[in-house]
């Protein structure tokens, strides 16, 4: 069995993490994803933690299944190999400003006169129209103007950063999304398109979806901001040995949870007879199932509660999720030894494909460590690779 993009070609101009997100989405699905990375390398080599002199967690985490070259696409001929890379591509995508790529000569309308049916993915902070265009952008900056940050502070808490990548990472999505659209309209029309992802516009259209609230009206029925997911009465409960969540929406759910606390005279009280009323009375449900909760340890809740069907997990540590019992089971966790880097734990692809499936095929990629075989692919001898390599127009893992 192959995956279900098994022999498509991917050039991947993009470094940090909304880009290679998106291109190891694809390869996970069974393209070949060339990475083209600058003499200085995607940043993401050099974060920590590491071991010296190797591959970052967040570069193994981004990176597998691709092979990586390295051009100085400023160079002549580093340039006029990247044009025969994206000659013999389906698909293009990159995370550069609109200027610099135009100087470089691989914006969309000079590639699509010698590939005119790649599907060419343009992933941008704020896009070419409206009057944020062209601005730089990274993952703090659209938390910010997409109302994320806004909603940590929700209710007159310090606003903060949401604690992960997390714009980074929901555009790569929104990014594979689209490439694999404008690649189905390919496969039905033979037919390549420029596709473009702006992180603003998703982001917003990510965090908007409840938080929209009243203003999806006109006139708004009230102002934007659910109530029930932004406001204080939603918190994890502390349970008598550490933390739990527990939602127990329906009638069946909460006679569950009062009667298992052994609180059976709160199934009387109207406050809490149906949704509806508990719904009324939100703030005060919050309170009681704190209390309630807070009788048993989290292993005795959880002993009862799923099993009735009633939404319930501990909360875990970091720690907790890489231990995880459910996840050993499913093996969510690969870990396996690269040559010179020792071991290392990725994680598999999250989701089933029962007759193609997603897989785990080759380890991230040392810095240039296909530029070589990449250039003989294309054409070049083993003298031009040399006269490239020795020109620094390209750079090649040392054998």
């Amino acid at each position: 069995m192959t995956a279900p993009f098994h022999g498509l070609k991917v050039v991947d101009l993009t470094t940090v993490v909304v880009g290679p997100y998106c291109t190891q989405l694809l390869s996970d699905m069974g393209a070949d994803v060339t990475k083209v990375e600058a003499p200085d390398g995607d940043m993401t080599r050099l974060g920590a933690p590491k071991r010296d002199g190797s591959l970052s967690s967040t570069f193994l985490q981004l990176n597998r299944n691709k092979r990586a070259i390295t051009l100085d696409l400023k160079q002549p001929d580093a340039a006029a190999a990247m044009h025969k890379l994206i000659a013999e591509a389906d698909v293009f995508v990159h995370n550069m400003r609109p200027e610099p790529l135009a100087r470089l000569g691989f914006d969309y309308d000079k590639v699509s006169v010698y590939n005119p049916n790649i599907v060419y993915c343009n992933i941008w902070g704020f896009g070419r129209d409206g009057r944020y265009a062209g601005q730089a952008a990274f993952d703090d900056v659209i938390q910010g103007a997409s109302g994320l940050v806004a909603l940590e502070g929700f209710g007159g808490k310090p606003m903060r950063y949401f604690p992960m990548l997390i714009a980074d990472k929901l555009t790569g999505v929104m990014a594979a999304y689209a490439i694999a659209g404008a690649l189905y309209h390919k496969l039905a029309t033979g037919q390549g398109q420029e596709v473009e992802v702006p992180m603003f516009e998703s982001m917003t259209s990510f965090a908007m979806i409840e938080h929209l609230a009243g203003e999806a009206y006109t006139p708004p029925l009230g102002p934007p901001g659910s109530e029930r997911h932004a406001t204080p009465m939603r918190w994890p409960m502390e349970s008598k040995d550490g933390y739990i969540c527990v939602l127990p929406s329906s009638d069946r759910h909460w006679q569950t949870v009062v009667k298992a606390a052994g609180r059976t005279e709160l199934m009387d009280d109207p406050r809490f007879a149906t949704r509806p009323a508990r719904t009324k009375n939100r703030a005060v449900v919050a309170d009681t199932l704190a209390e309630i909760v807070a009788e048993k340890t989290t292993a005795e809740w959880l002993a009862v509660l799923p099993g009735a069907g009633v939404p319930c997990m501990q909360i875990n540590l970091l720690e907790d999720v890489v231990s995880d019992p459910h996840l050993a089971d499913v093996n969510f966790f690969f870990e396996t030894d690269i040559p010179g880097e020792g071991g290392v734990r990725l994680m598999q692809p999250p989701y089933r494909l029962s007759k193609t499936p997603a897989e785990i095929r080759t380890m991230p990629p040392r810095f240039g460590q296909h530029t070589a075989d990449v250039l003989g692919e294309l054409g070049y001898s083993d003298t031009q690779i040399e006269a490239m390599l020795a020109a620094g127009a390209a750079v090649a893992e040392p054998k």
